[in-house]
């Protein structure tokens, strides 16, 4: 039993049980039936405990069925009753999307490879979506929205969101931003089927109980002509978070505490289910908040079981019908990783990898030139508020350059729209603009991968900043030589308060 003794968050140690193969019983079916119900797991006495009992061998010949999410997903997509990790299965895809920077490839391996007048598969089931080097001048960037726009034309793509006045997104009521969190606004996101995207951080949808994953453009332009993928099914690793959640905790640092116990490498092809107490509080942005960071950890995919949450966030977005499933309670899982969320701190990713993990306080020597707040990551309608709570906390104004950077369209009318709870009707943008803040920017990708040197926020110089963003490679977002410090947006908007980087409990208690 491990002690009670707190634990020092900067010497957190995995002591988690390694299952092989083994066969574990999961929580209760209870948890995830349409009520959502809470599921009740073994008191956790540290951050990170092992699994206490041994299972012992199954007696009844039913468990050999039993399967993982993951595993159901895939099973149900190749039309076969049985799955188990390593297996490779051509797999029925419900959702291919893609966007401008890889579309025009695989738009063009399509055509390579079935010809200059064939058709896509089916026509409803491509989603495409420019949002990563939209507001520039460079012509290349703006021919490839030019491609997508008009193989759409040509394939009679009914969902494609387009932009054609770069000069005011407003303008174009079809633009949406960010291809992740738009998939999930527009209703492409549904428990059990299987969306594959062009982009890494297709992962973020797996919050929605469905198998997501990244490809390239050749295995892409495969499926515009077949709707079908060869895929392995990976092994899944289950993360057990437990504990009511802090308020000066969010998502970002749960899944910042993860990657820095497993490492980037640590889940590489395999999937991550995450569960517990402390997964179902979590709203659906911050479930895919979640989600979208498990390929910084190597992982094939992210899954959270589909709940009442799930099913809310799901009602005015779609109408296509929709049957999640569950990991089966003796299903196989290759490790099981146990949290006790309640005794973590704030927490960074230092330069230059998303696991170089860091207490927040440890880091508060270190000086920045400017905080930004955006991306797929942590440009939700919820990042933002969060961040506005910090400065309205504050009541202060910002030391360095803060730029934001909505998601969508959607989260931009959010933010000026959607009064902040506790600030007497203020909205988010109104308490940006009274600690300083730039002008929220037009809404995309912009700088968390760089782009063209006129993108907005991109880091030209070598400089140091503090990020809501996803990545912390050198050159991610521009100079080589820049350092960026991954945070939650209360940690980076209490960073751009102080001018170094700064544990928002020095304004949230």
């Amino acid at each position: 039993m491990a002690s009670t003794t707190p634990v020092p968050a900067s010497s957190f140690i995995i002591n988690k049980k390694d299952l092989g193969l083994s066969r574990l019983s999961s929580p209760s079916p209870s948890v995830y039936v349409l009520k959502c119900k809470k599921s009740i797991f073994k008191r956790i006495v540290a951050v990170v405990s092992p699994q206490q009992s041994e299972r012992k061998p199954a007696t009844t010949g039913s468990v050999k069925n039993a399967m993982t999410t993951t595993e159901k997903i895939l099973a149900r997509a190749s039309e076969k009753p049985q799955l188990g990790p390593g297996e490779n299965v051509w797999v029925n895809v419900d959702i291919l999307m893609t966007h401008d920077v890889c579309g025009p490839g695989s738009f063009a391996i399509f055509k390579r490879e079935f010809g200059e007048n064939a058709k896509v598969w089916d026509h409803e089931k491509v989603v495409v979506i420019p949002d990563h080097y939209i507001f520039t001048a460079d012509k290349l960037a703006n021919r490839n929205v030019d491609i997508l726009r008009e193989f759409c034309l040509e394939q009679n793509i009914k969902h494609f969101y387009d932009i054609k006045d770069i000069s005011n997104f407003k303008a174009n009521s079809d633009y949406k931003g960010v291809c992740h969190i738009a998939l999930a606004q527009e209703g492409h996101c549904r428990p059990g089927e299987v969306l594959l995207g062009t982009d890494s951080h297709t992962c973020t949808a797996g919050a929605f109980g469905q198998f997501a994953t990244g490809i390239g453009i050749t295995d892409a332009g495969f499926v515009l002509g077949t709707g079908k993928l060869l895929l392995k099914v990976p092994p899944t690793l289950r993360f057990v978070i437990d504990g009511e959640m802090p308020d000066y905790l969010l998502a970002k640092d749960l899944i910042l505490q993860i990657i820095g116990e497993i490492s980037v490498s640590g889940a590489t092809y395999k999937s991550m289910e995450f569960i517990g107490t402390t997964v179902e509080s979590l709203s659906m942005e911050e479930r895919m908040t979640l989600c979208n960071m498990v390929i910084e950890a190597g992982g094939k995919n992210g899954v959270i079981p589909a709940d009442s949450t799930t099913f809310k966030y799901l009602e005015d977005k779609t109408s296509v019908p929709y049957e999640p499933v569950y990991s089966d309670e003796q299903a196989r899982f290759l490790s099981e990783y146990r949290f006790d969320i309640s005794k973590l701190e704030p927490l960074v990713a230092k330069p230059h990898s998303p696991d170089n993990r860091a207490l927040a306080r440890e880091c508060k020597d270190v000086k920045i030139d400017r905080v930004y707040i955006g991306s797929c990551t942590g440009g939700k309608t919820e990042d933002f508020t969060a961040a506005a709570k910090v400065f309205l906390a504050s009541g202060k104004k910002v030391k360095v350059p803060t730029f934001l950077v909505p998601a969508t369209q959607k989260v931009w009318m959010d933010v000026y729209s959607i009064p902040v709870p506790g600030s007497g009707g203020k909205t988010c943008s109104r308490i940006f603009e009274e600690a300083g803040c730039d002008t929220p920017a037009s809404p995309g990708c912009s700088a968390c991968m760089g782009g063209p040197r006129d993108t907005y926020a991109r880091m030209n110089e070598p400089m140091v900043c503090v990020s809501t963003t996803n990545r912390n490679f050198p050159g991610r977002m521009g100079h080589k030589e820049g350092q960026i410090y991954l945070a939650s947006p209360y940690t980076a908007a209490a960073s751009a308060l102080t001018g170094y980087v700064t544990d928002p409990r020095e304004f949230l208690q």
